[in-house]
């Protein structure tokens, strides 16, 4: 018998090893972005050195790019809007740090609502992604 109150299953995003192998070898994340702009792992390592510069709008808009790629991608691998992307599943990390990446430039812009709203989407999609990036 099914269980009538689980949730949607985890919902994992596709490995892009060429770009994956091409930022940890140190290759510049503006070129990974530019050659493989589906990748949100080179967008969210922009938005977070961005951010570590104090240029909180330009992170903001790299956040926001790979946060879009990343929803385009979700709905792809069968995601309808709720549900599980877990920390653990390693390509999922690129689109949860880009969420994480958005909702602390909103806040730094002013854009509160947005800043509470990307936070508990983060919550939402894995509790354990959260307490990764929030602890930092």
């Amino acid at each position: 018998m099914d269980n009538l109150l689980a949730g949607p299953p985890p919902t994992h995003l596709p490995d892009l090893p060429e770009a994956r192998e091409a930022l940890e070898s140190g290759v510049k994340a503006a070129d990974i972005a530019a050659r493989f702009p589906a990748y949100p792992a080179a967008w969210a390592t922009l938005a977070e050195e961005y951010f570590a510069q104090g240029h909180a709008v330009t992170s903001y808009a790299f956040a926001r790019t790979g946060y879009h790629r990343g929803l385009d991608q979700l709905r792809r691998s069968g995601w309808k809007g709720h549900g599980p992307v877990p920390w653990d599943h390693e390509p999922n990390r690129g689109f949860l740090r880009c969420l994480y990446s958005l909702a602390r430039a909103a806040q730094a812009i002013g854009e509160k609502d947005e800043a509470e709203r990307c936070m508990q989407f983060l919550r939402d999609s894995d509790e354990a992604a959260y307490d990764a990036l929030t602890k930092n």
